[in-house]
């Protein structure tokens, strides 16, 4: 369901609401400032009318001319921010369940950041999960708030299983708290021909309301990179509050039935579907009816013209499937 023109964070897999509504409605009130959306230039009018239809307006929606990874992108909304200002940086798919966690966990980093600490948050781990980064949990310097020991890359799953188990490792969920102007001190320490590409490419752009159009020749310019390699690995002075808070990529149809309210028999049921004496299924349709009897652990899901079905347990294979279909 998820498509180039529509990915997921358009759609409304959790809720009535889309992710990216969701997302915006976590940093809405007086604490906040109208966000900052950066976003691929594809997608600026489902953008704009999503985030109307959930009554958030954006100060900005910067649309990038092509992909160059997180770094170059986060580093056109801070240098489009006020440099001293906090920047909250969150991807706009995924879940968090515990919003009130979620601002504490803000309001406890807040004071590092005000000091120049490049802060992210640690998701308590509940599996050893080998899709995820994590960070090692060092010494705390504020309360709730530890020093970063190191980052960890996408571990084997006895490694992940001895980190959860040591219980001083968090999942990295790729979510930031900085002042802007720290953010682009250490993005112009480390890489500093990015800061330089993405600099030429806003002070060319074009701008159209509310939107903004970085120079496409400047933008291809930049380096490709990860935040997390091009500065949080580098810099010295990165922080991490650890949080519980109800938080998921839903990077699979197993992690989406996983966080959903089910049924009595376990089921979770979107669109026209109807299903008897069935057990914990997870069965979704945007149009055609699905009907399903006496069956168990099965993940159906109709889209257009495309019907999945699957165990559930093995939704990490739709990668695999999708590629056997491209090649087949």
């Amino acid at each position: 369901m998820s498509r180039p023109e529509r990915p997921k964070q358009f759609l409304p897999l959790t809720a009535e609401a889309t992710m990216l509504q969701l997302t915006a409605g976590r940093a809405q009130g007086e604490a906040f400032a109208a966000p900052i959306v950066v976003a691929n230039a594809a997608h600026a009018d489902q953008v704009e009318t999503q985030l109307a239809t959930a009554g958030a307006q954006a100060q900005a929606v910067i649309l990038e001319p092509m992909g160059r990874n997180t770094a170059p992108a986060i580093a056109l909304a801070a240098l489009s921010a006020p440099g001293d200002s906090a920047l909250l940086v969150m991807p706009s798919d995924h879940v968090i369940a515990d919003v009130d966690a979620f601002h504490a966990a803000i309001h406890a980093a807040l004071p590092l950041v005000e000091d120049g600490w490049l802060v992210t948050f640690g998701i308590t781990p509940d599996a050893p999960e080998t899709g995820y980064g994590y960070i090692k949990v060092g010494d705390e310097i504020a309360p709730g708030v530890h020093r970063v020991a190191r980052f960890v890359e996408k571990p084997q799953r006895e490694v992940a299983a001895a980190m959860v188990a040591s219980g001083d490792h968090a999942w990295n969920g790729g979510i930031f708290l900085f002042r802007a102007d720290a953010f682009v001190t250490a993005l112009r320490t480390f890489c500093p021909d990015m800061v330089d590409a993405v600099e030429r490419s806003l002070t060319h752009a074009r701008r159209d309301g509310v939107r903004v159009f970085p120079d496409a020749d400047a933008f291809a310019a930049s380096p490709s990179d990860s935040i997390d390699y091009a500065v949080m690995e580098k810099a010295d002075r990165v922080a991490v509050v650890p949080v519980t808070m109800g938080w998921s990529d839903v990077g699979s149809w197993d992690a989406l039935h996983a966080i959903s309210d089910r049924d009595d028999g376990g089921n979770v049921t979107h669109g026209e579907v109807v299903m008897l004496d069935s057990r914990n299924c997870l069965a979704r349709s945007d149009g055609i009816k699905v009907a399903m009897v006496g069956v168990d652990d099965l993940i159906v899901v109709a889209s257009g013209n495309d019907v999945l079905i699957l165990p559930r347990g093995r939704s990490q294979d739709v990668k695999l499937l999708l590629d056997a279909m491209k090649n087949g």
